[in-house]
């Protein structure tokens, strides 16, 4: 009986160190943008995670748009919302994008990274 005792703690060990990982991905960008001149247009969004073993200074965000990734910083005063400009080349009317956050959480023995990839959206431009 001690011995499925220990594998048994030895199997849930790792679940209780995971903690729960449900995390979601909230896209705050408008479908629609105005043209503007510069040809750079903001994105934001909201990643939320409750996994309890995260560590929470190694969230790294992007949007990716093709094969390239633009780094997200903090908006100002609000928590775990990021946002940042993405090129948009003038001959194009819309574009398709998604967030990526790359992240670490405490593992065991040590941590370990992993990543979450939101569904891909459509941004359109309007003249």
């Amino acid at each position: 009986m001690t011995k499925f005792i220990r594998h048994f703690a030895a199997l849930l060990l790792p679940i209780l160190l995971v903690g729960c990982t449900t995390s979601s991905i909230t896209n705050l960008t408008p479908g629609q943008q105005v043209r503007n001149s510069t040809g750079l247009y903001p994105v934001e969004a909201v990643w939320k995670s409750r996994q309890q073993s995260l560590v929470k200074d190694s969230v790294k965000p992007f949007v990716v748009v093709g094969l390239e990734a633009y780094p997200m910083r903090p908006t100002p005063l609000l928590n775990n919302r990021w946002e940042t400009l993405i090129p948009i080349p003038a001959e194009k009317d819309h574009v398709y994008y998604q967030f990526k956050f790359d992240y670490e959480y405490k593992g065991f023995p040590a941590r370990r990274s992993d990543s979450q990839l939101s569904k891909e959206y459509r941004l359109d431009l309007v003249n």
